[in-house]
């Protein structure tokens, strides 16, 4: 840990930390070759969450957070998210986001981490890391239903449920302008978290994720064959590729 910290006792901070970390990645086998040795998770007082693309050390991923103090809530949820772009091997000093796909990786960390809240609001109701805090696990799930409105509102606007693939042909331009993000483009979430949490092996695929060439700078079709080389290649079932490509292109 590093930063401001604004207030937060640092072994709070780390203990929230721990937990999200553990319930994000809970029984999840890493499959990945380009997994990093350590995180540094560093609050700031201002800037959006990122992963800090530095060249100090190369097993070093170098997550950025901007928390107030002992908001429990939203750290869980920028450090999930961020945590879920590490999985995706987006963490070393040449992983820039590019597009046309880097917003499929950007709602693929985002629903990494409203799963990730999920099981942390359980984990902390049966034993919180704080003396009688288990009431906090009802906090945590509000947190999450109100990010799952928003995205739902926007799911349920562009009709992405009815036709994902109309979605998808209508949008394509717009969202293959989405290099560095600075937002999610959310109707895909939802998609993305029912498909994470009803068929859990489909989480180990994101550690398949940009182990090849150019990364995100392929387009879609492409990017989902490099993508699913790459599962078979490492072991991983390879479904979620595979749900995508029917989902979207097929």
């Amino acid at each position: 840990m590093s930063g401001n910290w604004s207030g937060s006792p640092p072994a709070d901070v780390g203990a929230v930390i721990e937990r999200t970390r553990s319930a994000c990645l809970a029984d999840l086998p890493l499959l990945s070759d380009r997994q990093p040795a350590t995180l540094r998770i560093e609050n700031r007082p201002a800037g959006n969450p990122a992963i800090w693309l530095h060249s100090e050390g190369a097993a070093l991923a170098w997550i950025v957070v901007n928390v107030g103090p002992r908001d429990w809530c939203k750290l869980a949820y920028q450090f999930g998210h961020e945590l879920g772009h590490v999985l995706a091997n987006s963490w070393q000093h040449d992983a820039r986001p590019a597009a046309p796909c880097q917003w499929l990786e950007e709602c693929l960390a985002e629903a990494f981490s409203i799963r990730g809240l999920r099981l942390l609001a359980e984990g902390w109701e049966r034993t919180p890391p704080f003396a009688n805090d288990h009431a906090f696990a009802r906090a945590i799930l509000d947190y999450r239903a109100g990010l799952l409105a928003r995205y739902g509102e926007t799911a349920t606007a562009q009709g992405i449920r009815h036709d994902s693939r109309g979605w998808f042909a209508a949008r394509r331009a717009e969202l293959e302008q989405i290099g560095r993000a600075t937002s999610t483009p959310g109707a895909l979430v939802p998609m993305l978290l029912a498909t994470l949490e009803a068929d859990k092996p489909c989480v180990a695929d994101i550690g398949a994720l940009n182990r090849w060439p150019g990364r995100s700078a392929l387009a879609l079709p492409a990017y989902l064959d490099a993508w699913t080389s790459s599962c078979r290649t490492l072991g991983s079932p390879g479904r979620l590729p595979e749900n995508l490509r029917r989902a979207l292109l097929d």
